[in-house]
């Protein structure tokens, strides 16, 4: 793919704003532009996700992006070789990318090359909870923007919980303590134990990263309550299910309830022949290659425990710019993104 390219794709993309729940759009559009593509198969399957097909046989090789984004609309358009538009990076970008990549390439007896544009990642991931029992790949790339001369090895874990704060009302001139001030200890607690533990820790990678998302408080004559809203990112060391019980004993005697689903982080083996692929395709394209950690999640932690197949997440763009206002992606980078998976897909099926 020439680097002045119109990614007519990727462009198709971004002009079907498609926040989380709002996916279905986007969805027809790149069910339609699949078929044009020369896919062999391209539908929507029961959870709402665009799929295309390419090749028959046993073996898999399954592309997951996601075609949802965060809400905020952006304009498209082109900028000084730069594309603008809400998921030009997360992750529109990557799975157009895929999608390009594979329909540049002849079948290969015995291989299907599944590509999946997953729904609802921003959220709870419905789109690939629901394909794990459907595919049985020999290997998986998960569409995540991380340049296209690097290669994502591993991401963070996280978990949610809500922490309730419950008190007999009081007269505000005694001394007992508030449902606020109690509160307000059990997250000056949690902030001591997560740093004892990152203490030493250089990677961020390796360390727990608290953030306090909401706080609320209230009462009705008789009863006050604060409720505090943490969210964790963990490291491979901790699972949410040791997280969540030291939550319990940090906050003793109030009320812990996770919320939402906790994903365990994830590392993926470096000595695989789907990362070399990938190193190769780099140099070949005249890149020197490089690998990442990332400190958010991905439908990457969903999908690999339960494939147990060589995984990597790739794509273009910066994800210095996810879900910022002015989110663009470079066409030079895209059309040499769009190369190294060629080649990449090309050397796994014909080795």
């Amino acid at each position: 793919m020439t680097e002045n390219a119109v990614p007519d794709t990727l462009i198709g993309l971004l002009s079907h704003y498609s926040p989380s729940g709002q996916e279905k759009q986007a969805v027809e559009y790149l069910v339609a532009r699949m078929q044009d593509l020369g896919y062999s198969q391209a539908f929507v399957d029961q959870a709402g996700n665009a799929v295309g097909v390419i090749g028959r046989g046993p073996r898999q090789i399954v592309l997951l992006g996601h075609i949802d984004t965060v809400p905020g609309d952006i304009p498209t358009r082109i900028e000084k070789n730069n594309l603008y538009g809400r998921g030009a990076v997360d992750a529109k970008g990557p799975l157009a990318a895929f999608v390009d990549a594979v329909a540049s390439i002849e079948p290969v007896m015995g291989w299907q090359l599944v590509v999946i544009g997953a729904v609802d990642e921003e959220r709870d991931s419905t789109g690939a909870r629901y394909v794990l029992s459907h595919y049985h790949p020999e290997f998986a790339i998960i569409g995540e923007p991380s340049r296209w001369d690097r290669v994502t090895l591993g991401y963070k874990g996280s978990a949610w919980a809500e922490i309730t704060v419950r008190r007999p009302m009081t007269h505000s001139a005694g001394r007992e303590e508030s449902a606020c001030e109690g509160a307000f200890k059990v997250w000056e607690g949690l902030q001591v134990w997560v740093g004892d533990f990152n203490s030493g820790k250089q990677r961020v990678f390796d360390q727990i990263l608290l953030t306090l998302q909401a706080l609320a408080s209230g009462g009705n004559g008789f009863e006050e309550w604060a409720s505090l809203q943490v969210d964790a990112r963990l490291p491979l060391e901790l699972p949410p299910q040791e997280w969540y019980q030291r939550l319990g004993q940090l906050a003793e005697g109030f009320i812990v309830k996770p919320t939402g689903f906790a994903i365990p982080a994830y590392l993926s083996e470096k000595n695989t022949s789907l990362v070399r692929a990938f190193l190769t395709g780099v140099r070949n394209r005249g890149g020197q290659p490089g690998f990442v950690l990332k400190t958010g999640t991905a439908d990457l932690n969903i999908v690999a425990p339960v494939w147990r197949c060589p995984v990597v997440a790739y794509g273009p763009g910066d994800s210095s710019l996810d879900h910022t206002a002015h989110e663009h992606i470079s066409l030079a980078e895209y059309a040499r993104a769009v190369d190294v998976l060629r080649s990449v897909l090309v050397r796994l099926s014909t080795e």
